[in-house]
């Protein structure tokens, strides 16, 4: 802490989203004043408008300062509310909580929890997932199917891991597929343009030629939802050309696994004629012209050094006659070969000389780092799609690679969310697990919000009767907002924490309100981007007392588990030794952290292509079943998905799709705004001032065969709703495509500008206007990203 006597400049970080910018902060006459960036910070480099405005964000006079409870009726469009104390609101919480697990099982009460990714939820994420453990509840809303399921978790299908971040210092090509650096991670975004700076190459794939699109190498202008095209048409131009790590394909992925011919299965040992077990997998020898037998546990072949075949067709002996069979990268490149840049450029719009070009960019330029997120989550065939990004990601060699995507060295810690705490067989009561096993319901009981509907309105598979959401706010972040509306109004009993007032709180019959990062401790032991930034660990003490009886989500799960009778699960509600239980095996003391307001540096050092056994350690190979990287995935196969990812059309939100172009000919997409995260931050006059309204981008010929003029009155309708924006033209769209931003409902009495009814056709929320009729099979994500739509001009 340094300053004058009447200002202090406080070092911390902003814990408004994922980026964790470090910053200063002003503290006057206790009042926040004031937000910059730290320099000094491995994450300081700048600061966002959102975080810059955090002084107007602490001091406004919207924010919910008292615990409420609901006096008017379920589905009253104008709820009424009285002041209750903290004991009254968390003794009625436990309560109602207790009552329904005790008269339906604790699976009939759901967890909400907005995402750590855009919203301040990271100082309270561990806690509150510690306490849905506790309870035994195997359903929590994540909004994980829309975020981060295809980066965190589809990928391990391919690489054993989720997709790590990128060693920018040293990398010779950036791609960045539906990620927009410049408006979501800022961090990031710095080290993409020194890295740009410094002279690698960059590919943009984004339907709209925003960030670094406008300084991209190549920008390819997508088709939303069909990236899996494209990612299949860049690897079939590199698989033809020869234009990939050959030796990284056959030495570390099972591209040289043999597949049966009759039924798509991998060819086992127990298949052949000289016997073998079922475990291990069958490659072909070229050089000695036989079958080779590959043991997953050693992670080697039965003979070093043989010349494994990636092309071919085999006639292997086995028990029962022969066996014909190809290489699995055989089929892969099969696969490929059907998406010729010619039939690319008609499914996804972008012309074949780029996607040959874009090929021989990054064969050329490695290593290659790659960054995915929204842009491909958020689509009916979003997991294949990132299957066929990952696979032509595998073809460069580049993971855990010097310059490419690597997995840094991480501070150890203590898992204090819980896991383990709730009993297996409940964990499988876990909503939509059945129809997605492989989903984010297998990964951590995360669900989606038709799986909630369903249970809570037609109680299937059985009855969600009450609810505890901490921030998220479903009505305006997930699909089908009136059945959203519907089902919180069903529910017997709702608790909802936040900050402000939203669209969803209004539905809950008590509010507890949610204080802001500054005014309340916080601590992140990982900056994430950059072997550096993950050896940086920091303790955000509070820096200006809390508005009101404000309190952090960790408070109020640390005093709801006392409530509930857990409160030696949660160290007797004494934060600071969560904190300490976290940080033990890191062997860093609580109090040196908190003498250090700038953070501890702890000099972590990583290795490249540990899987090589570099690293030391175990055996060498991938965390796959078979230790390599799985380019024909018996997992999926085993599930019942496709081992390759073939591109599958989007569904456009819409099962039926035979007359839909005729009603509704324009793709309609999503995107963040670089002022806003979410559904947050409209009551911010500082923010509002730079976008005041809900705009919808359209090119400008599409706009005028409609008669519509820049800046007009539209409206926007779908299949499923209708909402209103004004118009905003966009020369570099194409023009069968509009792009629109979520989260409109917040009125700015500073600016006098009113707000927006979340359910109204005459109201400006986008997933209103979108329904669950097609989703992602194995993730369960919604197209909010590519919807059929229509855009008619308003008198």
């Amino acid at each position: 802490m340094a300053g004058s006597d009447s200002v202090q400049r406080i070092p911390g970080y902003c814990a408004l989203c994922i980026s964790s910018c470090g910053c200063i902060s002003l503290i006057e006459q206790g009042r926040l004043t004031k937000v910059e960036p730290d320099p000094s910070h491995p994450t300081g480099k700048a600061l966002c408008a959102k975080g810059r405005a955090a002084p107007e964000l602490v001091h406004h006079e919207d924010r919910l300062l008292y615990p409420l409870r609901r006096v008017s009726p379920k589905g009253d469009p104008n709820p009424e509310w009285e002041r209750i104390s903290w004991d009254e609101a968390l003794s009625t919480t436990a309560r109602e909580m207790k009552r329904l697990a005790d008269e339906n099982g604790s699976e009939s009460v759901a967890f909400s929890i907005t995402t750590t990714a855009g919203t301040a939820m990271q100082d309270g994420y561990p806690w509150v997932e510690r306490l849905r453990q506790a309870f035994g509840c195997p359903n929590v809303v994540a909004s994980m199917e829309l975020c981060n399921f295809t980066r965190d978790f589809l990928y391990a299908h391919t690489f054993g891991s989720a997709m790590p971040m990128a060693e920018l210092e040293n990398t010779g090509c950036v791609v960045l597929w539906g990620h927009n650096a410049s408006a979501t991670w800022l961090p990031l975004a710095t080290r993409v343009a020194a890295a740009r700076a410094r002279g690698a190459k960059l590919v943009v794939v984004d339907p709209r030629r925003v960030g670094f699109a406008a300084k991209a190498d190549q920008w390819l202008r997508v088709r939303p939802g069909s990236d899996g095209a494209l990612a299949l048409g860049i690897a079939g131009v590199m698989i033809e050309e020869e234009l990939f790590n050959r030796d990284f394909v056959r030495d570390w992925s099972n591209g040289p696994f043999l597949v049966r011919e009759d039924n798509g299965q991998l060819l086992s040992g127990a298949d052949l004629d000289a016997g073998g077990d079922s475990a291990s997998r069958v490659a072909w020898d070229k050089a000695a012209g036989a079958a080779l037998l590959y043991d997953s546990a050693s992670a080697s072949y039965e003979r070093l050094g043989a010349d494994l075949a990636l092309a071919g067709n085999f006639a292997v002996p086995g028990r029962d006659g022969v066996i014909q069979c190809r290489p699995a990268f055989e089929l892969y490149a099969e696969l490929c070969r059907r998406y010729s840049p010619e039939r690319v450029e008609e499914l996804t719009w972008i012309p074949a000389a780029q996607i040959r070009e874009t090929a021989r960019l990054m064969a050329s330029s490695g290593p290659v780092s790659l960054f995915t997120w929204a842009g491909v989550e958020q689509h009916s065939n979003s997991s294949q799609n990132s299957r066929a990004i990952a696979l032509l990601y595998a073809l460069t060699g580049s993971f855990d690679a010097k310059g490419g995507n690597v997995l840094f060295t991480k501070l150890p810690t203590a898992d204090v969310t819980g896991s383990g705490m709730m009993a297996e067989k409940q964990k499988q009561k876990t909503l939509g697990l059945g129809q997605r096993p492989l989903g984010p319901e297998a990964a951590n009981g995360w669900i989606t919000t038709d799986s909630l509907y369903r249970a809570i309105l037609e109680h299937e598979p059985y009855a969600v009767k009450g609810m505890v959401s901490f921030g998220c706010n479903i009505l305006m972040s997930h699909s089908d907002g009136a059945r959203g509306a519907k089902a919180l109004d069903a529910l017997e009993f709702m608790v909802h924490a936040d900050m402000f007032m939203s669209p969803t709180a209004a539905h809950a019959d008590i509010v507890l309100p949610v204080n802001t990062p500054w005014e309340r401790d916080g601590m992140r032991t990982d900056f994430s981007v950059s072997q550096e930034a993950s050896g940086h660990v920091q303790f955000r003490a509070a820096m200006v007392t809390a508005r009101g009886e404000s309190r952090s989500d960790a408070w109020i799960a640390f005093a709801l588990a006392k409530h509930l009778g857990y409160a030696e699960l949660f160290w007797h509600g004494d934060i600071d030794a969560g904190y300490r239980a976290l940080l033990k095996p890191s062997g860093i003391d609580l109090d040196e952290l908190r003498n250090n307001p700038g953070g501890i540096k702890v000099p972590l050092q990583t290795s490249y292509r540990k899987y090589a056994g570099n690293g030391g350690g175990d055996a060498p190979g991938f965390n796959t079943p078979s230790k390599k990287v799985e380019i024909y995935s018996e997992t999926l196969l085993r599930h019942g998905y496709a081992a390759l990812p073939d591109f599958v059309e989007p569904g456009m939100g819409v099962a039926d799709k035979s007359k839909i172009a005729e009603h509704y000919p324009l793709i309609l997409t999503s995107a963040k705004s670089p002022q806003y995260l979410g559904s947050q931050g409209r009551a911010v006059p500082a923010l509002r001032r730079i976008e005041p309204q809900p705009r919808i981008e359209i090119h400008p010929e599409t706009a005028a065969a409609r008669g519509i003029r820049d800046g007009a009155r539209v409206a926007l309708k779908t299949p499923h709703g209708e909402l209103r924006m004004s118009a905003r033209f966009s020369p570099n769209l194409h023009p069968n495509v509009v792009v629109a931003v979520h989260g409109w409902w917040q009125g700015n009495r500073a600016l006098s500008l009113a707000g927006y009814d979340p359910l109204s056709a005459e109201g400006a929320n986008l997933n209103a206007a979108f329904a669950n009729e097609t989703i992602d099979p194995i993730g369960g994500a919604a197209p909010h990203k590519c919807y059929a739509c229509q855009v008619t001009a308003l008198d």
